[in-house]
């Protein structure tokens, strides 16, 4: 049951009920974290998820004293709820104003923070070693199933000097570090102006001629310093085998009337790059992503799930209906982030049946809701650019 005062708070490294608690969660959640993630039809995901949520939930209640109170002011006992998407919520702004953390200080590892302008405040995500190894190990495991299982020549589109502090970084460093974990040599396409170094970049390809390339980048940024860039130049680049993965959000761009097919139209024309998958993620769920199948839909892994809440009264909206996201993963240990409301609009498209034969939920993101903050690491980018 739900512990009741704050007495439970963990005071030392070594606790037996939190490691207890923790060890249910690692038996609940193997089976969903372990297979390829997207092979559970909804029926037989459903019930594994739920359970494993429900002590995840529990662990973070005994463990977060400000997650715990947040429970008991609404009158919530994990163990009561039967679904998924009775399980309480929090808001993501919530990381920009508390300190949520379900592991002593000895045991953190890494302190990640949210993209945000200089004006803004940022989420701090508390991380200790098994939940950035979970989030590692859950990366490889989605992203291959896209791009296959061995490691690529690496192009980023980005520069050296965001690698500089991997202590205590922003998402826009998390995402590179995660997808080098897909290259067997990196070059990186820009330098520390942001320029793009077409030489060195001809270079690097000239020695994987004909190879399968893997490029990463955020999306603003792909364009502004890609394609655009090359096009300036004149230029194109020998691509035709590349991959493209790109994140981050739309709104710099559909500024500019450039939506995603105008995108692919751009990233083709200059790098005869075909194979282009977008993925929708966030600071806050750091490891769980979901990637554009070659169809166009956003698909969910076997150890996350989303909801879309109707914004009047957070109640469930169908398919097809345009609301607010929820998500959910099995991958905080360390912080309450397992289940939260976002601030993007999105709508569920379907379940078990896309086309390109992935199991589980697709859908798509319709943008951010309005009067939020500026936030994806791609539109921070393009607000403090010069």
């Amino acid at each position: 049951m739900l512990k009741s005062t704050d007495s439970a708070e963990p005071d030392s490294p070594v606790c037996p009920e939190r490691g207890a608690l923790l060890d249910e969660v690692r038996r609940l959640a193997a089976p969903l974290l372990e297979a390829p993630p997207f092979t559970l039809n909804g029926q037989h995901k459903s019930a594994l998820f739920t359970k494993a949520l429900r002590a995840l939930s529990r662990l973070h209640a005994y463990s977060c004293p400000q997650y715990r109170r947040i429970l008991h002011s609404e009158g919530v006992d994990p163990d009561t709820l039967s679904e998924t998407e009775q399980l309480p919520f929090l808001p993501t702004a919530l990381f920009k104003r508390l300190k949520l953390c379900s592991v002593p200080e000895a045991e953190l590892f890494k302190t990640l923070t949210s993209s945000g302008t200089t004006s803004q405040l940022r989420s701090q995500i508390f991380l200790d070693k098994e939940s950035a190894q979970l989030q590692q190990r859950a990366l490889i495991r989605t992203v291959s199933s896209f791009i296959g299982p061995a490691r690529l020549p690496l192009l980023i589109l980005d520069c050296p000097s965001v690698l500089k502090n991997r202590e205590n970084f922003a998402a826009r460093t998390a995402g590179v570090l995660g997808f080098s974990l897909f290259g067997r040599e990196r070059c990186f396409a820009l330098n520390d102006d942001m320029q793009l170094q077409a030489e060195a970049v001809e270079s690097f390809l000239s020695r994987h001629l004909g190879e399968r390339v893997l490029l990463f980048g955020f999306t603003y940024m792909v364009w502004q310093y890609l394609v655009e860039a090359l096009r300036r130049l004149g230029r194109t680049l020998p691509l035709e085998r590349g991959i493209l993965i790109h994140g981050g959000g739309w709104k710099s761009l559909r500024a500019h009337a450039v939506d995603e097919q105008a995108f692919k139209a751009g990233v083709l024309e200059r790098t005869g790059i075909s194979e282009v998958h977008d993925y929708y993620g966030m600071a806050e769920q750091s490891g769980t992503v979901y990637v554009e199948c070659e169809h166009g839909h956003l698909h969910v892994p076997d150890f996350a799930q989303i909801f879309i809440r109707d914004p009047h009264d957070f109640g469930l909206c169908g398919r097809g209906e345009r609301g607010i996201v929820e998500v959910c993963s099995l991958l905080p240990r360390s912080y309450p982030g397992h289940c939260l409301l976002t601030e993007d609009e999105g709508v569920l498209l379907g379940e078990d049946d896309c086309p390109c034969g992935r199991l589980g939920r697709y859908f798509k993101i319709c943008g951010r809701l309005p009067q939020s903050e500026l936030r994806g690491c791609s539109d921070t980018y393009a607000a403090t650019a010069p």
